[in-house]
This record gives C-alpha cells, sequence and structure tokens, in this order.
C-alpha cells in the first residue's frame, strides 16, 4: 500500500471559510464571552445569562470557538485556553480584544473585498493611508494594547532610563504610545508627536492619562510637509514606511535625518520577512494588506530596509528581532 499522502480539500475549505472564523472571534469579544468564561461562567445557561443573549446562540458559538482552538470543552463546561484567559478577557492587562475594532473594521476588511480588481488594475482605487483619514482615529483608540510591548522594547533598546535628557520625534504618533514610554522611562525625555490633528487628539489624552501631557507635544499635520524643527536625539518611525515605496521612504527619511542632531538616531519599527518573503508567515503575510490597501506599500526586508536608511545618509543599521512579528532597526546620523 502507498505511504503517499493522498491529496485532501481541507486546506481549501478552512481558507474560503476563514471569514467564519474571524466573525465568530469578534462576535465573542464584542458579547464578552470570553470575559464571562474567566469570570466563572462555564455552562451555556451561564454564559448566556452573563452575556444577556438567548442560550441558542451561544451554544453554537461557544462550540464553534472550541473547534478552532479559543475555548475548550468537557461534558457541559467550556474553558479559557491560556492564549485567550491572556489576551480575550478584559481583566488581564494583555488585553488585545479593543483592537478587533480596527483590524476587522470595514475600513480594512474593503480593501480585501477588492483584492482581484487591485491586482488587475496594479493599484487601489483609494488608499488607506490618503490624506486625513477618519480611519486612524479609530486606529489610534484600538491598537494601544497591541503596541506596548514593543514601545517598551524600544525603550530598552534605547537604554531610555540612563540617556539623561533628550528630545524624541514621534512621527505618525497615532495612539501615541511609542513616545509616551519613552517619557515615562524618562522624566527627562520631551515629545514631539506628528500626526494628523483628529489622531493627535488620542495622543494627547493618553499622554495625559499615563502621566506625561506636559512634556508631550502635538505637531499637527502631514509627515511629509511639516516642519518639524531640529535638534532630535531620537526619531521614531514606528508601522510607517510599510505604506510607501522606497523612494517616497528615502525622501522621508532624508527629511526625518535633517531634524536630528549628529549622533542621533532613527528607530523603525516594521513587520520584516527574510530575504525568502515568505517566512516568517506573519511578517510575510502583512504584504498582501499593503497590496490591498496602499498606492505602493510592503513588507521590507532588513536589506531593503537598511539600503533606505543608507540612501537617506543614515548608518550602522542593526536590527533587533522582538518576541513577536516586527523587528526594531536602529540607524545613526
Amino acid at each position: 500500500m502507498s505511504t503517499e499522502t493522498m491529496p485532501s480539500p481541507d486546506l481549501y475549505f478552512d481558507t474560503i471559510f476563514a471569514f467564519q472564523r474571524s466573525a465568530a472571534l469578534k462576535s465573542a469579544i464584542d458579547l464578552e464571552v470570553f470575559t464571562a468564561i474567566g469570570d466563572g461562567a462555564r455552562t451555556v445557561k451561564e454564559i448566556a445569562k452573563a452575556c444577556r443573549v438567548p442560550e441558542r446562540g451561544i451554544r453554537i458559538l461557544c462550540d464553534y470557538l472550541t473547534t478552532i482552538g479559543f475555548v475548550t470543552k468537557s461534558g457541559d463546561a467550556y474553558e479559557l485556553t491560556t492564549d485567550s484567559a491572556v489576551f480575550l478577557t478584559k481583566r488581564s492587562p494583555a488585553y488585545l480584544g479593543g483592537t478587533s475594532a480596527f483590524l476587522g473594521s470595514p475600513d480594512v476588511a474593503g480593501y480585501l473585498e477588492r483584492l482581484t480588481q487591485t491586482i488587475r488594475s496594479g493599484t487601489v482605487e483609494e488608499s488607506l493611508v490618503a490624506g486625513d483619514n477618519p480611519a486612524w482615529v479609530q486606529f489610534a483608540r484600538a491598537m494601544l494594547p497591541m503596541m506596548m510591548p514593543s514601545a517598551q522594547a524600544i525603550a530598552d533598546i534605547l537604554d531610555t532610563a540612563s540617556a539623561g535628557p533628550m528630545r524624541v520625534l514621534d512621527l505618525a504618533a497615532g495612539h501615541g504610545i511609542f513616545g509616551i514610554v519613552l517619557a515615562q522611562r524618562n522624566p527627562n525625555a520631551e515629545i514631539v508627536a506628528v500626526d494628523w490633528g483628529p489622531v493627535l487628539e488620542v495622543a494627547t489624552e493618553n499622554a495625559k492619562a499615563m502621566g506625561v501631557g506636559a512634556r508631550h507635544r502635538a505637531l499637527a499635520g502631514d509627515a511629509f510637509k511639516v516642519d518639524y524643527g531640529s535638534g532630535f536625539d531620537v526619531a521614531l518611525v514606528t508601522n510607517f514606511l510599510h505604506h510607501f515605496d522606497w523612494q517616497t521612504n528615502v525622501a522621508f527619511l532624508k527629511k526625518v535625518a535633517g531634524a536630528l542632531k549628529s549622533g542621533g538616531r532613527v528607530v523603525v519599527l516594521e513587520f520584516v520577512p527574510n530575504e525568502d518573503r515568505v517566512t516568517p508567515p506573519m511578517a510575510a503575510r502583512f504584504s498582501l494588506m499593503m497590496l490591498a490597501g496602499t498606492a505602493s506599500g510592503d513588507a521590507y526586508t532588513f536589506r531593503e530596509l537598511r539600503g533606505m536608511l543608507t540612501e537617506a545618509g543614515l548608518k550602522d543599521v542593526t536590527a533587533h528581532p522582538l518576541q513577536g512579528p516586527q523587528t526594531v532597526l536602529i540607524a545613526t546620523k
């Protein structure tokens, strides 16, 4: 008997029905199912009561969540997995459920619905980063918890606590957490956050709430056009370069370098695939979102990012892979 693996349609069906996974997960987050189970509700009746919904929907939803690995089931009782307990219950400081408001929004998913048309035409009809897009306000409000570990890692890499007085330029600041964490670590750090006005309102709220409002200044405008000033020790370019093509990024990085003092550092945070562009999976897959939602964006390799930074006049580029899917690059003026 042949030991050759028989063809299977499982991957096709798992992928073509993947929207069901997203919908089920978002519903469970919206209804606070994971929080209810974490608080002690175990049976369909208990979970439905805690979530204030009819039992039928909860039974079907919890069984589906079991099949895809977010909860376990023994008899009539459901339990959270370790990952769900850490990331999907509102009692956890690492709660990520709020990010679904942006990641699952029509502003993001809608671009993927038009993917075939985008590939045929070669570009998107309207880029996600075109102008003062209100989607970025939602992004700023939703994505802070997801970015907190990366912000803490950047502060460690820069040895911020012992850096002495420092002026920090936080570009496309969004929620502002990258600059805010630096200010928390270093009482002599001053932050200038650049983004569209409505987005910066979120960053300003966060800075005040996290105790650094007096050292956090908003500079509203287009990051490609606004006058940053000069004399900065650090410039943060986080989750930004992937939206644009090589030459646009080089021109932007030259502008950033001009705002730094001699010896100042640029910090880049990106999804960085290996040279084969298919590993690691999450970093490699990110390029598809850039294809769907931007005119010329991509997930760039370390070699490509180093080339952009070098062409912009920066040097000594180093890479610092983080525990998650992203990498920090540091370059010096």
